[in-house]
């Protein structure tokens, strides 16, 4: 049987604390998928190289940190991600030729 109690006195904060992480997964994830795209568009597609896609990789990081206010974990794996992309940029052209 449902107890019968004030309406609005239930404490939500544990059902706050997890939207709030759905929507930051989902704010991350889309970032890291447009930034994705955004790469291999323009290493591969548009065959403008990869330092340029790189650069347009750092820019939509910084912009979506910015925009949301991203944690500092969200910059410790970006500027992880890049440093990792850079020499990738750097060992696979010396390796293929």
């Amino acid at each position: 049987m449902a107890q019968s109690g004030a309406h609005g006195n239930m404490d939500i904060t544990d059902q706050k604390e997890t939207f709030h992480g759905f929507l930051m997964a989902s704010v991350w994830t889309g970032g890291l998928i447009v930034q994705a795209i955004s790469l291999l568009t323009l290493a591969f597609a548009i065959g403008a190289g990869w330092w340029p896609g790189l650069s347009v990789f750092v820019v939509i990081g910084v912009a979506f940190g910015l925009a949301f206010r991203l944690s500092g974990v969200y910059w410790a794996v970006q500027v992880a991600l890049w440093v990792l992309l850079g020499i990738g940029g750097l060992i696979v052209p010396a390796l293929a030729g």
